[in-house]
């Protein structure tokens, strides 16, 4: 007899009101919209008008997960994919429609997601443990191979506000893995760390799946990622499951979407009410779009529009290699201690400058928008990919990543 999908979800959506809080997920919801509600003059039919727009962002998704399986959520930005992740994690609930979760869960969405700030990283795997329904002794008998993994060791006795975002994520990251979940849920927030890290999460993943027989939902833009980890994924496209099935037909289907938008060097991303988004990268100086040399100094163009005043900005940079490896990361704080303003409505030019001690072939180009208090306002894998082309024979070796802050450095202007 067959057993019953670990996950199965049925007709799911969720509704937002945009300009509106009618419907509130958390206690501070309810407590924020009563203070604007005292504050708030009446503001007549606009508002009325306003309060009326809905967004969609899922809409009659159904899917089983069955156990074992390792599925990659793909999709552009805003596709839904966030949104679908926490509604399983009961993070938030749906509009519409029905979840059947047979499992115990871990998650891992975003940076500070399952810890509470002011306990130290010790006193937070115990309560992580515990909201997981395991007792002392099964958390204690993980304890040391957790530490390890995260690498916080001098830090355990530390409140968790104090870690910087990669700290963060290394622990909470390794308290999910080792808790012994059924299903393990992560979201993007591995970005946030190292080349090192990131390989070593990638892995921890796949035994999970392989070793463990448990069951793992990954959302990521690494394509390579996606195809190294998962045997099966599921294809969001505006709120709704476009295609699920093996993870080459997915991937393949995906693909052909991106690349017929993306033509001419668009950046792959949505703009957000209130958000940022980059519109527009491009290589100056080059005759070959999209296309550099080995060993060569790169200069990468990008384009940001702002709808809200951002202060203390900085941008991040990264490249992954065709098999999913982190082949150069850095941002523009830690190369110059600086940072930026955008004001609203402002259009932004940031220029990168790299040079590419890395072998041939294709890679994928990612860069965020940070600030200190939100280490993530937007992030963007821009596309085409960017082809680099061995001019000479390089002695580099067949596996080399690494933090290169000291090889980029950054420009910034205000355009309009």
């Amino acid at each position: 007899m067959r057993s019953k999908p670990i996950i199965t979800v049925r007709n799911l959506s969720k509704r937002y009101i945009l300009g509106a809080n009618r419907t509130h997920d958390t206690l501070r919801d309810h407590i924020v919209n009563g203070f604007q509600r005292l504050l708030k003059p009446c503001s007549g039919k606009a508002d009325a008008v306003r309060e009326n727009q809905t967004l969609w962002a899922l809409k009659d998704v159904s899917f089983d997960v069955e156990k074992g399986d390792v599925i990659g959520v793909i999709g552009r930005n805003g596709a839904g994919k966030s949104t679908l992740l926490k509604i399983l994690s009961q993070i938030t609930e749906p509009s519409e429609g029905e979840v059947r979760i047979r499992g115990r869960m871990a998650c891992l969405l975003e940076v500070g997601t399952g810890f509470h700030s002011e306990l130290t990283g010790r006193e937070n795997i115990y309560l992580n443990g515990a909201i997981l329904g395991m007792g002392r002794a099964e958390i204690t008998r993980k304890f040391d191979e957790i530490v390890a993994f995260a690498e916080v060791e001098k830090f355990l006795d530390t409140p968790v506000k104090r870690y910087s975002s990669g700290m963060y994520v290394r622990l909470a990251f390794a308290v999910a893995a080792h808790l012994e979940p059924e299903i393990l849920v992560v979201d993007e927030v591995l970005a946030v760390g190292d080349a090192a890290f990131q390989s070593r999460c990638l892995a921890k993943m796949g035994d999970v799946a392989a070793t463990e027989g448990r069951t793992v939902l990954f959302v990521s833009h690494n394509m390579a990622a996606v195809q190294r980890l998962c045997n099966k994924g599921i294809y969001l496209e505006s709120g709704a499951v476009k295609l699920t099935g093996t993870v080459d037909v997915v991937m393949d289907a995906y693909q052909r979407t991106v690349d017929s938008f993306s033509k001419g060097g668009g950046a792959q991303a949505e703009l957000k009410p209130g958000e940022a988004r980059f519109t527009h990268w491009e290589l100056m100086g080059n005759d070959h779009p999209h296309t550099c040399f080995t060993r060569s100094d790169c200069k990468i163009a990008l384009t940001i529009a702002s709808r809200r005043k951002i202060e203390g900005a900085y941008l991040g940079f990264a490249m992954w290699d065709s098999r999913g490896e982190l082949v150069i990361a850095g941002n523009s704080r830690d190369a110059d201690g600086s940072t930026f303003d955008l004001v609203d409505g402002c259009t932004a030019r940031m220029t990168v400058n790299v040079r590419l001690p890395i072998k041939g072939g294709l890679y994928q180009m990612e860069v965020s928008l940070n600030t200190q208090g939100n280490p993530m306002i937007e992030r963007c894998y821009l596309e085409p990919k960017l082809n680099v082309l061995p001019l000479i024979k390089t002695n580099l070796p067949e596996k080399w990543h690494g933090w290169l802050t000291e090889e980029i450095s950054y420009h910034f202007e205000i355009v309009s």
